[in-house]
């Protein structure tokens, strides 16, 4: 799924794909694909995915957690026992954390740590997704290697619809689809 708003955004940001595309060329080269020593010297791609991450998160909605003490957030008491539900798309997109929060701007990860408060894709602390440093690699190899690849462009002037599916994960809610001919 994050793959699949990744291209998406590539193309209808045309000049982030040539930038990714740029930057495998001068890293990896023409003569085979990204591999996982490669990755380290990717900083554009991890940008282009986390900025997919943070405005199309797979799960929007965080695992549940219930508090175990009464606590204090955002300045609201909970009860011990409450079952707490994060909004990760609603985090994602506060214009108090992001600046610009709606625009794809993978720029704004260079060169910053971004604090785990403010991109929660995966969860936070110690319950966040184990899976999450495979689950970038993956992702990373993956794209690298389908813009490595291919030429991407859209059929036309029209931008690819970005629409959000309605389900537990957040799927399209038009696939993207090849061009057969």
């Amino acid at each position: 799924m994050t793959i699949e708003w990744a291209l998406s955004l590539l193309l209808n940001h045309p000049e982030v794909l040539e930038k990714a595309r740029a930057e495998l060329n001068a890293q990896v080269g023409t003569d085979r694909l990204v591999d996982k020593h490669d990755l380290s010297n990717l900083p554009y791609l991890h940008n282009i995915i986390s900025e997919t991450l943070r405005l199309y998160p797979a799960a929007p909605m965080l695992v549940p957690h219930e508090s175990f003490d009464d606590c204090k957030i955002g300045g609201y008491n909970i009860p011990r026992g409450t079952i707490l539900l994060v909004n990760a798309w609603a985090v994602h997109r506060d214009p108090n954390v992001w600046d610009d929060p709606t625009s794809f701007k993978p720029e704004r990860f260079e060169g910053l740590q971004v604090q785990p408060s403010k991109l929660i894709s995966f969860g936070i602390g110690r319950r966040s997704c184990p899976g999450s440093g495979l689950a970038q690699r993956v992702v990373s190899l993956a794209l690298g290697s389908l813009i490595q690849s291919f030429d991407w462009k859209r059929i036309g002037e029209e931008e690819i619809d970005l629409s959000e599916g309605t389900r537990v994960s957040m799927p399209k809610a038009k696939p993207l689809e090849k061009n057969m001919f």
